[in-house]
This record gives structure tokens, sequence and C-alpha cells, in this order.
């Protein structure tokens, strides 16, 4: 694992530039900051394969007791196509560190830097058969790894509405464990006492980056009345300052969604919110005269039960909401099948507590967004899934816990 992020260093620029191909990403972006992370998550995970132990355990009889960490088997991976490489290796690292065989099947609209990470894994000296890729659609290949009565585990990462379906193939199969990182309709709350130009940066970065193609984008940001219109009037200035164009141009900070069919559907989510009343505040429109892409938008007079604000629009698509009390605040948030991230910003650590323990979500980031690390685990709640990726917890999902016990005298019922 430590030679295969070697090597993973060595072709950074390859595997941004399959990405950005494939799906649209910035390649300043994923050459420096997500592929080289891709690197050091394989060391982090290499670095805790050799830790792996159990727990001696304190029986309440006169008996020894010890659990054993073992790997599950073969694990079907299913990864998503809006960060194709970082989540190969979120899900292959923790499983390889935990001793565990597995397929690998990306998404059909981005099989390009998998090919070419197993390609790399090969190099490194990863044994047939241990990490193996395959291609496909969801229906036919994926369907397949769920229902094998071979795959012991299956980790999906994707929509809740496919998830149904992996959870189904599972159970009806050989009841193999699964789990699940799914869609979001992440909230911001933003509190008075904030300061409005790091808040607008905040809930723009939240929403537009990767183009609003992340499952924990903050798409739903709530703002305290008393700094609710200068908090419009800056975001407005900002986003329409906000560069669309070719991922490969250094300058450029949102490139064309990942393919058409998303670009439709972001685009009816759009004319939805038009059609429900909603205030288009900037954007709204595909821009370019080729290829897949839309302005950032953003909607102010948006009501609770509106689409846009219960729907995942997987897109560069802010909902704008006004807010009096924190007790309104943390209902508004809550109200949502979804829970995998929320954010606040205040400077009131008595607000950032009781409204961080109040929201029902997997992570709550306090005056920043999106700010992952790879000791942290991120999961979600409710409909958002299960299971965390990131962390030691990461490479628990990979393991059985075995209970051994020993009587410490000869049993007086024999």
């Amino acid at each position: 694992m430590m030679k295969l992020a070697d090597i993973i260093d060595e072709n950074v620029e390859e595997l941004a530039a399959l990405d950005t191909v494939d799906n649209g990403k910035l390649f300043g972006l994923s050459k420096d900051w997500e592929i080289p992370g891709v690197a050091e998550c394989l060391r982090y995970y290499a670095g805790a394969a050799d830790k792996i132990h159990g727990e001696t355990l304190k029986m309440s009889r006169e008996l020894q007791g010890y659990t054993l960490r073992e790997p599950m088997g073969v694990v079907g991976h299913i990864i998503p196509w809006n960060f194709p490489t970082s989540a190969f290796f979120l899900k292959v690292a923790p499983a390889l560190a935990a001793g565990c065989t597995m397929v690998v099947k990306p998404a059909e609209q981005t099989p390009l830097s998998a090919l070419y990470c197993g390609h790399l894994a090969k190099q490194a000296g990863v044994p047939d058969g241990v990490l193996n890729v395959i291609t496909g659609f969801g229906p036919t290949a994926g369907a397949a790894i769920c229902s094998h009565m071979d795959v012991d585990k299956v980790s999906f990462t994707g929509s809740t509405e496919v998830g149904r379906l992996v959870m189904q193939a599972a159970a009806m199969s050989n009841l193999k464990p699964v789990s699940l990182e799914l869609g979001g309709k992440s909230p911001l709350i933003i509190f008075d006492d904030a300061d409005v130009d790091k808040a607008t940066d905040l809930a723009l970065l939240g929403v537009l980056s990767n183009k609003g193609e992340i499952c924990a984008a903050g798409s739903r940001v709530f703002v305290q009345e008393g700094i609710y219109d200068e908090f419009v009037k800056k975001l407005s200035e900002k986003a329409k300052t906000w560069v669309v164009g070719d991922p490969f141009d250094p300058k450029v900070r949102q490139g064309p969604q990942a393919n058409k069919t998303q670009f439709d559907k972001i685009l009816s989510y759009i004319e939805h919110g038009k059609r429900e009343g909603a205030t288009l505040l900037t954007g709204g429109r595909p821009c370019r005269e080729k290829g897949y892409y839309i302005e950032p938008t953003v909607f102010t007079n948006v009501t609770d039960n509106m689409v846009i604000a219960r729907d995942e629009i997987f897109g560069p698509v802010m909902s704008l909401m006004k807010f009096k009390t924190v007790d309104e605040a943390i209902k508004r948030a809550n109200d949502t099948r979804y829970g995998l991230a929320a954010g606040i910003v205040t400077d009131n650590l008595n607000v950032a507590n009781t409204v961080s323990r109040s929201i029902s979500s997997g992570i709550v980031w306090i005056n920043c967004y999106a700010d992952l690390d790879m000791d942290c685990p991120f999961g979600g709640y409710k409909m958002s899934g299960f299971g965390k990726d990131f962390g030691m917890e990461a490479l628990y999902k990979y393991l059985h816990v075995k209970s051994v016990v020993t009587p410490l005298y000869n049993s007086p019922w024999l």
C-alpha cells in the first residue's frame, strides 16, 4: 500500500486528467488536492494494517474472554461518478488494510481512472485476484455484485434510490451486510453575528464546489434575518463573478456537469423552482455555446415545502431562506429525509454547541464547510445511509468481530 501511494504520487497528473476528461472536474484542484489526498489515504490505512486487534474482556463469570477482528472476505465496492479516484481509494484502502479481497465497479460514466488505478495497483505488487476492477452498468454489473452469493459485503456510494436496491439485493442473496453513503440536502445555518463576507464565501463554496455534484453540498442556506438583506446583496455580487468554463483552465472555478442526464435534471429543477414561486436571484441558465455548463444559481423566497428545498439536485443550485430564532433554524434544518452534513456560521460558542448537538446529521462543520480529514469519520443519518468513510470507523466496517471464550476452571457441569 505504501508503494502504491508512491506510484499515485508519480501519476498525479494522469489521474487528474482522466477524471477531468470523464467528469468535468477542475484539473488544477484534482492535481493539487484530490489526487495527493488519495495517496495520503493509502498511507493512513497502510499504517493501520498492523494495528488491528481485539480486546480482552472483563467477564462477569469465571471465564476468560477476548475478541478478534477478522476480514469479512470478498467485498463489492460500487463507487460514484462525482469523485471517481477519491471514492475508489476511500473504499479500497481500508478494505485492503483489513485483509479483504474485492471487486470494484466504477460508475459507467467515469470508468477511466478506476481502470488506471487497477493498473497501478498491479505495478505496486498487489497480488492478482485481490483487487479486481470491472466496468458495466448498475442494473447488470452492479446488481450482480449485490446479489452474488460469494460476495460477503457491499459498500455503495450513490443515490438513496439505488441504495434501496442494493439493500434489497443483498438481503435476497446471502444477507450480506451493506454500508451506504447516500444523498443529502444539507443545511448551512448562518447567524446574525457572522462575518458576512466570510459567510457568503462559505455558502458559495458549499454549493458550487465540484459544480454542485457533491453529496454534502450545503444547498439549503438559512440566514438569520438581521443580516439577510446584506447577505443576499453580497452573495449576488460574488456569484456573478464566479468563472464557469474549461476545467483545464486554471482561472475557471466551475466546469461542466458530468453528463447530459445530470445537466437536464438540474435545469428541470431550476424550472420547478420558478414554477413554485421562488425568486431567481442569479443564474438559472445554461452557459457557453457547447458543453453541459450551468450558471451558478441562487433562489430566494424559498419555502421548506418546495421541491428545490427538499430534493437533492446535485448541481450548482442554492435555496436561500430567512429565519428568526435558533429553535426555528434547528427545526427547519432537521425537516428533511436526509442527514448527511450540516454547517453553522457563528461566533457564539453556546449557539454553536446547541445547534451542532441538535442537528440530525453525520457531520457538522462550524465556521467552515466540507473540510474533510482522514481521521474524521464521514457518513450519514436517516436516508443518507449508514457506515462511515474516513478514520478507523471505515476500517472496522470491513472486519468481523469474533468472541473467544475459555473457562478459567473445569466446569462443574462436566
